[in-house]
């Protein structure tokens, strides 16, 4: 069974303690910290000591998307720091304004491919120039975005045929023309099985659909469906 948990942003917003406890409440063991915007960050990494987080065989934490071009260096300071906890650190190619300080943090950084809205990361032609800059980077790879960009998904398995071997998470939600996040459609899971196959079992697999607390567990299985291990599974 593939190892599952959510975002804390997609159930919580900001209010990563509360997100925290809705993944830890249904029994989840994966799990990603989310601080997309710059003051989200520096609060979030003060509060990990005290975190509940035993219960987790799978951490990640989600950098800020939008930040302060001047504030990258201490940006980068703060998740170096934090970088003993062998936790990978998502990372939108487009946040990234000086590579030499990402270069950093080494094999921590997990690039996530983007979504039709940016200008780049968004194919695997334009992931390649990414990974040319930061060569120790890990690719956490947005399924969601992937069939924005290409609904054939062909574009899916060209990022994952290149990136797959260095392939740490999958974020999983649909991605609407808007470019926000919604639960999976029928037609989304059909989309994702055509790529199932190249997810390794052992891959974490993080939703970003923003699900009220009862939903979860049906989200869930409709993830299960869509990324099965036997591709005999039937989606309901």
């Amino acid at each position: 069974m593939r190892p599952i948990g959510f975002s804390t942003g997609a159930l919580a917003y900001a209010d990563f303690r509360r997100g925290l406890a809705i993944i830890r409440n249904k029994g989840l063991h994966s799990i990603e910290l989310s601080a997309l915007r710059q003051n989200e960050l520096v609060p979030l990494l003060e509060a990990i000591p005290r975190l509940e987080l035993s219960g987790f065989k799978y951490i990640s934490i989600h950098a800020p998307s939008q930040y302060e071009p001047a504030w990258e260096e201490e940006l980068c300071e703060r998740l170096h720091a934090e970088k003993w906890r062998g936790w990978p650190i998502i990372v939108h190619p487009d946040a990234i304004h000086d590579f030499s300080l990402w270069r950093r943090l080494g094999a921590a950084v997990c690039i996530e491919n983007m979504d039709r809205r940016k200008s780049i990361g968004r194919t695997a032609s334009e992931l390649a120039g990414i990974f040319e800059k930061v060569p120790e980077a890990t690719l956490c790879f947005d399924i969601g975005h992937a069939r924005q960009v290409d609904l054939t998904m062909t574009e899916a398995y060209l990022i994952l045929r290149e990136f797959g071997s260095n392939l740490t998470q999958v974020h999983v939600s649909e991605v609407n023309a808007r470019s926000k996040h919604d639960p999976l459609s029928y037609s989304s899971m059909l989309g994702f099985r055509d790529v199932a196959r190249l997810i390794p079992a052992e891959v974490p697999l993080i939703l970003e659909t923003p699900v009220a607390e009862g939903e979860i567990e049906a989200e869930i299985e409709k993830v299960r469906q869509s990324l099965p291990l036997d591709l005999q599974t039937m989606v309901a």
